[in-house]
């Protein structure tokens, strides 16, 4: 499936919850305005946005908490896996944009591409559950699923290599902290 596709299907379902978006899925996320509420950017600090939407989820119970990580950024950070399902948080759902390239930087190819399973790594390391999507019709069909179980959820999405210029949502992190950290004080 297509980023864009992707970006689409997960912000038709946003809903209440917290987004947590890294690298090449932020600038999109932001297209669609969700980026406005309830998110934080975790662009410039590549492999953090698992711990980042950890400390959300751990921190919000009450508040779904959507991680929105790229392949090549995750196996930066691989043992947050194991430090997020040691916590277990159940509202905590992990979505990894998987194309095989480190796409901001120049799509240079992740290391072990084909040889590694990031569904089979989260289970291994003790998620709830994970499910695996390729196309987006499936996707937008069982996204409603997904969101109900029980987290930590891995949701791995095949996403077609992309080859245009990276782009970065422009937004300040620190900005965004603040901004969150107000909105979720008024609830």
């Amino acid at each position: 499936m297509l980023k864009q596709e992707a970006i689409k299907i997960l912000a038709e379902h946003k809903g209440g919850a917290i987004s947590v978006a890294t690298m090449q899925a932020a600038a999109p996320w932001h297209d669609t305005g969700s980026g406005k509420a309830m998110h934080v950017d975790a662009s410039a600090c590549m492999g953090s946005a698992s711990a980042l939407g950890l400390g959300l989820a751990l921190g919000r119970p009450d508040r779904k908490v959507m991680v929105l990580d790229g392949d090549g950024s995750l196996l930066m950070q691989l043992g947050s896996l194991v430090t997020i399902a040691a916590l277990a948080p159940r509202n905590f759902y992990h979505f990894v944009f998987a194309n095989g390239f480190y796409e901001s930087s120049g799509n240079q190819p992740v290391p072990g591409q084909g040889v590694f399973d990031f569904c089979k790594l989260a289970l291994g390391a003790g998620y709830a559950s994970a499910f695996s999507f390729a196309a987006a019709e499936t996707f937008a069909a069982e996204i409603p699923k997904v969101l109900a179980a029980a987290g930590p959820v891995m949701i791995k999405l095949d996403i077609a290599r992309d080859d245009a210029k990276p782009r970065w949502s422009g937004s300040r992190m620190a900005g965004q902290v603040q901004s969150l950290k107000e909105q979720l004080a008024r609830l």
